[in-house]
C-alpha cells in the first residue's frame, strides 16, 4: 500500500468469503477479505511474497502471508492454519464478520526480474500459501514467462491446500504440476514420498529457470541441498522466512537472523544471502 504514515494502525475489512483447506487439529482456512474503506481498498498494493499482520479487536494479531496475487482483484485472502488463540479466533469467522488488517509487509519475490525465464514453486503443507501468489501472477502473465512447473506435497492428502486448482491448472495445461504425500494412500495416483525426493524425480534443468521453496524447515533443507545436486545456482534458488516475524517492521527483534530482520530484509531472500547465515533454518 502507497506510504500511509502510520504503520500501526490496522485497517478494518469484512469476511467476504471463507473456506477450509484442511480439517484436523490444524486445519487450514482460507479467508477472502475487502476492506470497508473504499479508499483503502483502491491504494492498497502488494506483491507476491508480502505479508500482512491480520487479527481482531480484544483478540490480537498474527502475521500471515498474502494467499493471492494483486493480479486476482481488490480483494486479500490468508489462508491460516489453526495454530494458537488468535489463529483459533480467525477461524470462527464468517462472511460478513470483521477483522483488521495492517501492512503489507517485507520484501517480494522479484517476479518482473524473472520474464522470460522458467519457473518451479516447490512447496510442502501451508508453505504453498506464500507460493500460490507467484503462480496466479506467472498465470496472469503467462506470456512474459516461459513456463511453470509446481511441485507440492504434504503429509496425506487431506492435508493438501489448494487442492481444486492443480486440477484446473493440470487440466488446462496452465502447468506441470507434480503431487505427492508422504505416506501411501489407497486411490493416490501422484508420487509417494517426501518433496525433496519428488523434486529429483521431476529432475528440471536449471538452465534459464528460478525455483522457488517454501514450507517445514527440514523439507527447506533437503530441497536446497538437492536443488544444488541438480547445479542450480545460488542466485537461481529464493525461499521466505516468513515464520519469524511478530511486529512486522523491525522494532520488537523477534524475526532477527544473523544480521537480518526478516520483515524488513526479507521474507524472501535468495540462498546467496541466506546460505552465510548457518541460524536461518534453524
Amino acid at each position: 500500500m502507497k506510504e500511509n504514515g502510520n504503520p500501526y494502525k490496522p485497517y478494518i475489512a469484512t469476511v467476504e468469503d471463507t473456506w477450509y483447506e484442511t480439517y484436523g487439529d490444524r486445519s487450514i482456512k482460507t479467508l477472502k477479505v475487502v476492506f470497508d474503506d473504499e479508499k483503502i481498498r483502491e491504494s492498497w498494493e502488494h506483491r507476491p511474497g508480502q505479508c500482512a499482520m491480520i487479527g481482531l479487536l480484544g483478540v490480537g494479531e498474527s502475521m500471515i502471508s498474502i494467499s493471492c496475487s494483486p493480479t486476482e482483484g481488490k480483494f486479500l485472502r490468508f489462508s491460516v492454519m489453526r495454530m494458537g488463540a488468535v489463529t483459533s479466533a480467525l477461524h470462527e469467522l464468517e462472511p460478513g464478520d470483521k477483522m483488521t488488517v495492517r501492512g503489507p509487509y517485507g520484501n517480494s519475490f522479484p517476479v518482473d526480474e524473472w520474464k522470460g525465464k522458467k519457473i518451479i514453486t516447490i512447496g510442502g503443507g501451508i508453505g504453498q500459501a506464500p507460493l500460490r501468489p507467484i503462480i496466479e501472477y506467472v498465470r496472469a502473465n503467462a506470456d512474459n514467462y516461459q513456463d511453470l512447473t509446481v511441485i507440492y506435497g504434504a503429509r496425506t492428502s487431506g492435508d493438501l491446500c489448494f487442492k481444486g486448482e492443480f486440477e484446473e491448472m493440470s487440466a488446462d495445461k496452465i502447468a506441470e504440476c507434480h503431487l505427492s504425500v508422504d505416506i501411501e494412500e489407497e486411490g493416490w495416483p501422484h508420487f509417494v514420498g517426501f518433496v525433496p525426493s519428488l523434486l529429483m524425480e521431476v529432475n528440471p534443468s536449471p538452465e534459464n529457470t528460478i525455483a522457488i521453496t517454501c514450507g517445514p524447515p527440514v523439507m527447506i533443507n533437503f530441497v536446497l541441498q538437492n536443488l544444488k545436486k541438480l547445479n542450480f545456482e545460488d542466485d537461481q534458488i529464493y525461499t521466505t522466512l516468513e515464520n519469524r516475524m511478530k511486529c512486522g517492521f523491525g522494532k520488537c527483534g523477534r524475526c532477527n537472523v544473523g544480521n537480518l530482520y526478516v520483515c524488513k530484509d526479507g521474507p524472501v531472500f535468495n540462498y546467496a544471502t541466506l546460505k552465510a547465515i548457518p541460524e536461518a533454518f534453524a
